[in-house]
């Protein structure tokens, strides 16, 4: 029989974790972009210290996917929150509901420890991730833009 089967990842697994995070951009057409290494990997979700955490999807005790996420805080509901950062499947392995066990898992982590939310971002040109969060009874945002300093503009900033 076979089964999909969510788990925590451990430091062990963060060279399959830098392999999807590039299969997811690639996927988003954004390769160039990763800057992430095996070694950062290892330093931030798994430090100690760190607020991030990642799980595996298998299937047939196989790797297929991942997810990464890190609790936040909404004043307004005086509770914590849980921000999904990346979900991803390998795209031989969609359509076995694997992208659903990894909401589902997250869902219940955050009822579970009475998170007042459960979020994510997904680009606007990405329509079958789109049609699978409306599906699952998730509600876009649209009153709320995501603003963001990085690189460049962030050293400058920080600097003035």
């Amino acid at each position: 029989m076979t089964e999909i089967r969510i788990r925590k990842a451990n430091i062990e697994d963060s060279a399959t974790i830098i392999q999807f995070i590039k299969e997811l951009a690639i996927y988003e057409k954004a390769l160039d972009q990763v800057q992430a290494t095996q070694e950062s990997i290892e330093s931030t979700i798994f430090s100690e210290d760190s607020n991030t955490k990642a799980l595996i999807c298998e299937y047939n005790n196989e790797p297929i996917g991942f997810a990464v996420y890190f609790y936040n805080y909404s004043t307004w509901l005086g509770k914590k929150g849980i921000y999904l950062e990346d979900l991803f499947v390998s795209p031989n392995y969609r359509n076995l509901g694997a992208g659903k066990a990894l909401i589902k898992y997250l869902a219940k982590l955050a009822y579970s420890e009475g998170c007042g939310r459960f979020e994510w971002a997904v680009l606007d040109w990405n329509e079958p991730a789109i049609q699978f969060y409306q599906s699952i009874g998730a509600k876009p945002q649209s009153e709320w833009i995501i603003y963001r300093l990085a690189g460049d503009d962030l050293e400058k900033f920080a600097n003035e």
